[in-house]
């Protein structure tokens, strides 16, 4: 009998796939119009900051989707990015009082045939 793998895992063993049958990647930088340090995402981040960037300006989604969250750990409003570029904040956000972005994961998206 085989065991269920979490999302974790899966994605540690390399079987982070989008939708049925794709790859996940994002780039996330630091300032907005994708300039400043970028940094690369094709599993979960529990914390885009720590160590990585000082803020989140920017996102350029190039499979997906991924879910964005306002606070560490996968916390607070929560964001479906797909497929596209952000320029801004507020491209994500309708927000008024949320300008953060500071854990990511892939949007697992489970079928049956």
């Amino acid at each position: 009998m085989m065991e269920q793998q979490s999302v974790p895992e899966q994605a540690a063993a390399g079987k982070s796939h989008g939708g049925l049958g794709g790859t996940f990647k994002v780039s996330v930088y630091e300032m907005e119009n994708f300039q400043g340090k970028k940094c690369d995402f094709s599993t979960e981040c529990p914390n885009l900051t720590e160590n990585l960037l000082e803020k989140v300006g920017s996102i350029q989604v190039e499979s997906g989707p991924w879910l964005a969250f306002e606070r560490c750990a996968f916390r607070g409003e929560q964001f479906v990015l797909e497929k596209g570029d952000y320029p801004r904040w507020d491209a994500w956000s309708n927000s008024h009082h949320s300008d953060s972005l500071l854990s990511l994961r892939p949007l697992q998206i489970v079928g049956r045939i």
